[in-house]
């Protein structure tokens, strides 16, 4: 769809099903950086990578260690690597070009969700999200685990407690939200008192605090692809967007510096000031008639609208709002739950998994506004009587004025300078891995099996000659070498091309082999040797012709 001639006035965001992908059954998603390849995890085990922009799957992952179902799949920032965690416990890195197993790592819980440190292109950490224990910081490369606090110490620096399955009042761990902030060196921990802490991962030290108003769970987090916006989705059933205050870059040692201008005695109070200075509540989104609850919220790729679908088990309905707060359109699919949800990070497309494991690709209905292709053309809501100007049919109307180009002829087109991508934080998008090799695949061996078969029974007619051919040998042995030359090659070429003979070659075949012997007459003798050498030469052609004819 061409950009000029689509209406200005309609919103950027999806508004009907353009198509769906089938494959398995899919339970989670998620695109690389530019959004040209989508990896989906399945129920089986396996990782399947699809080319967007073709719809087709361009790689499989699948773990031989590995039968159960996938929980969450991430890349890299360059898309070089994908950690896929799954039911059994694992954490898998793969080699997304070669399609190998990096390296695989069992934990002591069964990781919800997994991602990669935002910050470096071969990520060698990552962040673990466990089903019934605190969010633990992982080692790809050694395999050690390091559990992050998700309370804050009454007394003490912040430094985290000695990792235990209980909080400190008996009550056992529930599911803990976490993610990393844009540049990795923070990492924003929900837990279940409705307070987000702000870690400093590598020394596992708690730098900041900020309290959720009600108290509730926290269940996601997530942070906008500029990093600007925080949005946390709480058990009281409002999606909360902040406004992040720390600095895109180096926002660890902004921390830091905070922690030493504010003076308090009381490390939880001091937390909570440090906190207020770091995010900001933004706007709060719910739904004030059914109060349901929300599953899989997150933002668009400019962060402009924020969507997240129902919780319910029998609808498949994703809601978009704005960010000043506005729903402004609730799209309804089929009678079936959702399972994830993921904004494509470029163009306005939403990817919705649903419960059967189809994925749905939401997409815009353009509108085309063809008064875009000339200032002068108007459409019409009804028809109108049209008065033609007085010199409207002239051959030289003298209205007629050519307007000079504002455009500057001799002025030089800069075409070395490259502009900066919109969608790129970083010089080195060259090493980023945007779309996959095309691997011919190899042809299916029963079918080769059926050509060779086929190629040793035209072998054994060939060497299988008729009485008539025999008595025939020493007049017409110069002829026959001559036509078909092929003949004496059959056990190597015919074996290589593995080519099924055409049906004019198995019928002359079977004519010269089923003709019955005439007796032959002094005068006919010639001629039958002379049919006989056409009739090689015919088969020859008919049989081998296109094989001679085709360059491999």
């Amino acid at each position: 769809m061409n950009a000029p001639i689509i209406d200005p006035l309609q919103g950027d965001f999806p508004e009907v099903i353009e198509e769906y992908l089938e494959h398995g059954v899919m339970k989670c998603i998620a695109f690389n950086r530019r959004g040209t390849l989508l990896a989906a995890g399945c129920s089986d085990g396996s990782c399947v990578i699809w080319d967007f922009e073709t719809r087709g799957i361009a790689k499989e992952l699948r773990d031989r260690d590995c039968s159960a179902a996938i929980t969450s799949v991430c890349w890299s920032k360059y898309g070089h690597r994908i950690l896929v965690s799954a039911a059994d416990k694992s954490l898998t890195l793969w080699d997304v070009v070669r399609g190998e197993k990096v390296t695989r790592i069992a934990l002591q819980q069964t990781p919800i969700q997994a991602r990669l440190h935002p910050g470096s292109s071969m990520p060698s950490i990552c962040l673990a999200c466990p089903l019934s224990s605190a969010p633990m910081i992982v080692d790809l490369s050694t395999g050690s685990t390091t559990a992050l606090p998700v309370i804050v110490p009454d007394m003490g620096n912040g430094i985290a407690p000695p990792s235990r399955n209980k909080f400190p009042d008996g009550a056992p761990f529930t599911l803990t939200a976490a993610c990393f902030n844009k540049n990795g060196d923070l990492v924003y921990v929900g837990n279940s008192k409705g307070e987000i802490l702000i870690i400093d991962h590598e020394n596992v030290k708690v730098l900041a605090m900020i309290p959720i108003s009600g108290g509730a769970v926290i269940k996601n987090i997530v942070f906008s692809r500029n990093g600007q916006y925080f949005l946390t989705n709480s058990n009281d059933r409002i999606i909360r967007i902040h406004e992040n205050l720390l600095p895109l870059k180096d926002g660890l040692r902004a921390l830091n510096e905070l922690n030493k201008t504010i003076e308090e005695e009381d490390t939880v109070e001091k937390m909570k000031a440090v906190g207020s200075k770091c995010l900001v509540l933004f706007r709060e989104f719910q739904d004030l008639i059914t109060r349901m609850h929300w599953k899989a919220p997150c933002f668009s790729g400019d962060g402009e609208w924020v969507i997240a679908a129902s919780a319910s088990k029998g609808e498949h309905k994703i809601y978009i709002w704005d960010r000043a707060g506005h729903l402004v359109k609730l799209l309804e699919g089929p009678k079936e739950a959702v399972f994830d949800l993921a904004w494509h990070p470029v163009h306005p497309i939403i990817v919705s998994v649903s419960l059967t494991g189809l994925v749905y690709i939401w997409a815009k209905d353009y509108t085309e506004n063809w008064s875009a292709f000339a200032p002068d053309f108007k459409e019409l809501e009804e028809n109108e009587e049209y008065v033609e100007r007085e010199d409207e049919f002239d051959l030289v109307p003298e209205t007629e004025k050519v307007k000079e180009s504002d455009v500057n002829e001799d002025e030089e087109v800069d075409i070395v300078t490259v502009e900066k991508d919109p969608f790129s934080d970083s010089d080195m998008s060259q090493e980023e891995l945007c779309f996959l090799p095309a691997i011919p695949c190899p042809d299916v061996p029963e079918q080769q099996d059926k050509c060779v078969g086929s190629s040793s029974k035209l072998m054994d007619g060939n060497h299988s000659r008729s009485p008539l051919s025999e008595e025939n040998g020493q007049n017409g042995q110069a002829a026959n070498n001559g036509s078909s030359p092929l003949e004496e090659d059959t056990g190597g070429t015919q074996l290589k091309r593995k080519r099924k003979p055409s049906e004019k070659g198995l019928e002359l075949q079977a004519e010269k082999v089923k003709k019955p012997l005439k007796p032959l007459k002094s005068s006919g003798r010639l001629s039958k040797t002379k049919n006989k050498s056409i009739v090689d030469q015919d088969y020859g052609n008919g049989v081998y012709g296109d094989d001679g004819s085709d360059d491999y």
